[in-house]
C-alpha cells in the first residue's frame, strides 16, 4: 500500500478541464454530484465545523444512497458500503487527532472505485502504526484503511500547507 503515490496505480489522476476552476474534480458547490466520464463527486467542507467525524458519515452515507450503493440487496453490498463508512470515519478521525482538523471531504465514484479524499493543514505523515497490535488501545486508523482499500496515499501540493489524505475501494458486485 502507498504512503506516497498521489494516484493509484494506472491512474494519472483527475484529467483537468474548464470546470476546474470549480473545486476538486470541478466540483462546483458542497454537496453537489458531477458526472464527469460515469463518474459523481460530492465534497463537504469541514473547516471549522464541530462533530466532523458524524457529519462526515451523514454526508457519505447520502452519497451512498444516491449512486445507488445503499440500500444494500446483498451482504457483499452491504459490507462494502459499511467499508466506506468506515474508512471515511478513519481518516476525517486522523485529521482530527493529527493534524489540524479536516478542511475538506471529497468522494468520488464511478462503476468500479470509490475515492475518498480528506483535506487538511497538518505536516505529519499518515502511516500504519508498527508492528500492530490489536490488542492495544489507538493507532488501529490506517492499519483499518490500509486492509479494506485498494489503495491509499498522500497528497501535498508544494508551497501550500497540508495535506490531502486519499484511500480507494472497490464498488460492490
Amino acid at each position: 500500500m502507498s504512503t506516497t503515490r498521489p494516484h493509484s496505480p494506472g491512474d494519472r489522476g483527475h484529467e483537468p478541464s474548464g470546470a476546474e476552476a470549480g473545486g476538486a474534480f470541478g466540483v462546483p458547490e458542497e454537496g453537489a454530484s458531477v458526472p464527469s466520464a460515469g463518474r459523481q463527486v460530492r465534497r463537504l467542507s469541514l473547516d471549522g465545523e464541530s462533530g466532523v467525524v458524524p457529519l462526515a458519515r451523514d454526508f457519505t452515507r447520502r452519497a451512498l444512497y444516491a449512486w445507488g450503493w445503499m440500500p444494500a440487496a446483498t451482504a457483499d453490498q452491504r459490507a462494502a458500503a459499511e467499508d466506506v463508512l468506515l474508512v471515511v470515519s478513519e481518516l476525517v478521525t486522523n485529521a482530527c487527532l493529527h493534524a489540524e482538523g479536516p478542511d475538506e471531504l471529497l468522494i468520488a465514484c464511478d462503476n468500479k472505485v470509490i475515492r475518498i479524499e480528506v483535506s487538511d493543514r497538518g505536516a505529519g505523515q499518515p502511516a500504519p502504526r508498527t508492528p500492530h497490535r490489536a490488542g492495544r488501545p489507538g493507532g488501529h486508523g490506517m492499519f483499518i484503511v490500509q486492509r479494506l482499500c485498494l489503495d491509499w496515499g498522500v497528497v501535498r501540493t508544494p508551497g501550500v500547507a497540508g495535506k490531502t489524505v486519499w484511500a480507494e475501494l472497490g464498488a460492490p458486485a
